[in-house]
C-alpha cells in the first residue's frame, strides 16, 4: 500500500512540473518569434504575437536618459505610451538592420496568464541604441500564448 501511494504521488507531482515545463518552452518559443520577426522586419509576424485589442505598451526614461531628453527637449516626457501597432509599423519599415537582445529571460506562469522579465540591447546597424529591462504580460487565448502588454525601461 505505502509503494501505491508513493507512486500515485509520484504522478501527482510530475504531471504539473510537466505541464509548467511545457508552458515554459512555448513562452520561450514567443519570445524567440518576436526576436526573429525584429530581425526579419517581419511586422506581420510580430503583429500576430499580440492580443489584437487592447492592451498596453509603455517606455520609462531612467534618471540621466530623462535628464539628456529634457535638456534637448524641454517637453520631453519620463513615461511614453505607444502601441504594438506602431512597433510593428517602425520594424517593417526600417530602412536598416535592427535586432533585440534578450539577457536572463525569467518565465512565470500559472497556465492562463504569464509574466516575462528579461534584460535587453536594442541595436540598429549592428550599435545599440539603448538597453534596459522589459517585461511583458502575457495571456493564454485559443491560438497560443499572446503579448497583452509590455513595459520597459529605456538607458541609454
Amino acid at each position: 500500500m505505502r509503494a501505491l501511494f508513493s507512486l500515485f504521488l509520484a504522478f501527482c507531482l510530475v504531471g504539473p512540473a510537466h505541464a509548467a515545463n511545457a508552458e515554459d518552452a512555448a513562452i520561450r518559443q514567443l519570445v524567440q518569434q518576436f526576436q526573429t520577426a525584429i530581425v526579419a522586419r517581419d511586422g506581420k509576424t510580430l503583429g500576430s504575437l499580440f492580443v489584437q485589442e487592447g492592451g498596453s505598451w509603455w517606455s520609462v526614461l531612467d534618471e540621466p536618459t530623462y535628464a539628456a531628453a529634457k535638456a534637448r527637449n524641454p517637453a520631453a516626457q519620463r513615461l511614453e505610451p505607444s502601441t504594438w501597432q506602431a512597433f510593428a509599423e517602425f520594424v517593417a519599415h526600417s530602412a536598416r538592420p535592427i535586432e533585440e537582445r534578450f539577457y536572463d529571460v525569467r518565465v512565470r506562469t500559472n497556465g492562463t496568464v504569464a509574466s516575462v522579465w528579461f534584460d535587453f540591447d536594442f541595436l540598429a546597424d549592428g550599435k545599440v541604441t539603448n538597453r534596459g529591462s522589459e517585461t511583458w504580460q502575457l495571456v493564454r487565448t485559443d491560438d497560443g500564448w499572446k503579448i497583452v502588454a509590455m513595459l520597459y525601461s529605456v538607458h541609454q
